[in-house]
């Protein structure tokens, strides 16, 4: 059985992708426990479910990723210039007492 394509991952739905990770999750809980009962036979799955896995997860990270920029472009410009400017004010200081 050949290792499975990171393209199938990407075509998941954000739920569809979370399942798959709890699904792949538990599968690879059930390869250890059969190993260490004795009864697992084809070791080559722990790859094939390690890989699988990880695939997963580097398309939600990148979905995760891709989230902020996409809330960046939707906002004005003018709000975070106006926070930028609070924040590098470098005659304000909060750890300073009002008397000195």
């Amino acid at each position: 059985m050949p290792l499975s394509k990171i393209e199938d991952a990407r075509n998941l739905s954000d739920e569809e992708l979370a399942n798959e990770i709890v699904a792949a999750k538990r599968e690879l809980f059930d390869l250890r426990f059969q190993k260490a009962t004795g009864n697992l036979e084809k070791t080559h799955q722990f790859k094939h479910k390690r890989h699988r896995i990880a695939q997963l997860m580097t398309v939600e990270r990148e979905r995760q990723l891709l989230l902020p920029t996409a809330a960046k472009g939707e906002t004005t410009e003018a709000p975070s210039a106006e926070v930028e400017s609070e924040s590098t004010d470098p005659t304000t200081s909060e750890t300073q007492p009002e008397g000195e």
